[in-house]
């Protein structure tokens, strides 16, 4: 009786601990509940927050940054779901997703040009991230970044462009370096000069609520008409934030997909969805590649082989195994 008492006993107590490791390892697998959750990374806004997830690593793992679309005037992190981490963290990377200030808001708060909040929101986690790189065991020289159309420009422009670090910043967080190990996106803008634009897309009308042309009931055109005729007055700041006008030799290499678009219409003629039209990636990737930069634009009808897509890239380019 004793034995039979002491058997049951002894099965009671090891399945309880199978059912508290399976809890455990359910736990672990929810990835909507982030590693750390909304992580306040500037005061300006209640948007400045970023989410992060850590693989099991005992070495220092690489991270990417995921940042949203939504033309830097909709849209959040939460549109990046357990299907969007969970590929990266199988193959050892970390995930990053991040909210940043909206146009109108920029607006509010003067900020000028207001996609300067945008995009300068974006750095600065990705500063932040950098600051965390012991206490969340990344490795702060294999950070990647994607998104998807605006935050594909997002990503592009901080691949592209010089590093922001501050290094006599008494902020330690400033002095940390904003440039990426690569990018890979979808549908990105890669350039916000209209007069460009439409030279190489007779129907764009994308970029003039990113220089404060944005109003309630406006329409996109007309804001791109009021950037064009503002132009010659706005040239350095649209040179500032336009992606294409930072490639140097020394640049990441960036995998751009616009497989959700046909083979486009002719350079220079209208464009079924100008905005997201792989000419914005080929014109990027003809400056690039002639700067000796590795640049992949894959389409409908010419897609690329070498990678097969966002994820495969980056998983090859940070090393991951």
């Amino acid at each position: 009786m004793f034995r039979c008492t002491l058997r049951s006993s002894l099965a009671a107590i090891i399945l309880r601990i199978w059912i508290l490791d399976d809890a455990g390892i359910a736990a672990a697998n929810n990835l909507d509940t982030p590693t750390v959750a909304d992580l306040p990374y500037g005061q300006e806004s209640e948007r400045q927050k970023l989410d992060f997830w850590k693989p099991q690593s005992d070495k220092p793992t690489p991270v990417v940054l995921m940042i949203h679309g939504g033309g830097w005037i909709r849209g959040d992190k939460s549109g990046y779901n357990a299907n969007a981490v969970r590929p990266y963290l199988e193959h050892g990377i970390a995930v990053v997703r991040l909210n940043y200030r909206f146009i109108p808001q920029a607006m509010e708060q003067k900020v000028d040009p207001p996609v300067k909040a945008c995009l300068f929101d974006a750095a600065r986690a990705l500063q932040t991230v950098r600051s965390k790189a012991r206490e969340w065991n990344i490795d702060p020289n294999r950070v990647g970044a994607t998104g998807g159309s605006a935050g594909a420009c997002t990503s592009l422009w901080l691949a592209l462009h010089d590093d922001l670090a501050d290094p006599k910043s008494s902020d330690p967080i400033a002095g940390q370096s904003t440039r990426l190990t690569c990018a890979a996106v979808e549908v990105a803008q890669t350039s916000l000069d209209p007069k460009l634009l439409r030279e190489w897309m007779a129907n764009a009308d994308y970029a003039g609520h990113a220089f404060g042309f944005w109003a309630e009931g406006r329409s996109r055109k007309d804001e791109f008409e009021l950037l064009l005729a503002n132009r010659e007055r706005l040239l350095p700041l649209i040179k500032e934030y336009s992606p294409i006008e930072w490639v140097s030799s020394d640049d990441p290499p960036v995998y751009m997909d616009y497989v959700r678009e046909p083979e486009p219409a002719p350079f220079g003629a209208a464009q079924r969805d100008p905005t997201h039209s792989p000419i914005n990636g080929m014109m990027l990737a003809e400056k690039m590649k002639a700067a000796g930069v590795e640049a992949v634009v894959s389409y409908k009808g010419k897609e690329d082989k070498t990678y097969g897509s966002i994820p495969a890239f980056l998983f090859k380019k940070l090393n991951a195994n």
